[in-house]
């Protein structure tokens, strides 16, 4: 997986300089992710893998599948198919996706709860959250019935286990020490 990162790193800052710069991050998200879904597509990745194929030809196909690439877009997509990189198209979008979320001073954060929250709670945690990490805070959040109680938050790299079993075990192994 890190050599994906590797890999795709340069790409996914590349498209993500020139969004900046034509002041569209948010069309060239969107368009990443499509490109991505499609990617992923078994059909398409068999034409992403015949060797019989040009770069040209493969690059024409997929962006057919797209839909609507602007010509920025486009010549990104044909880059990727003329170095054979196209199969990096999530990861390129993951890492897009990252910087984006960087420059915007944004986070995105998943909890997974016994009980759905109610609109206070997410309100406070949201704030709580938002205050911790200095950033503006999107709560998504999920239930997971086989918690026992509490929440389970992952904010990037971060996870916070405030679940009852999550404790249980701090507290088990604090008492083993």
């Amino acid at each position: 997986m890190a050599e994906l990162s590797t890999l795709a790193r340069p790409y996914a800052k590349a498209a993500f300089a020139h969004a900046q710069q034509a002041s569209d991050l948010s069309g060239w998200s969107a368009a990443l992710a499509t490109a991505a879904a499609v990617s992923q597509n078994e059909k398409i990745g068999e034409l992403l893998d015949d060797p019989q194929q040009t770069s040209d030809a493969r690059a024409e196909k997929f962006l057919a599948v797209c839909g609507d690439f602007n010509a920025s877009q486009q010549n990104f997509i044909k880059l990727l198919a003329e170095n054979h990189r196209m199969a990096l198209l999530p990861e390129i979008s993951h890492l897009f996706e990252a910087l984006k979320a960087d420059a915007e001073s944004t986070l995105e954060v998943e909890v997974l709860t016994a009980r759905a929250l109610s609109d206070e709670q997410a309100q406070r945690l949201t704030q709580a959250l938002s205050k911790k990490f200095s950033r503006e805070v999107h709560l998504h959040s999920a239930v997971d019935e086989s918690l026992l109680g509490g929440a389970i938050i992952r904010a990037g790299d971060t996870v916070i286990d405030g679940t009852v079993r999550g404790r249980l075990a701090k507290l088990a192994e604090a008492m083993n020490s």
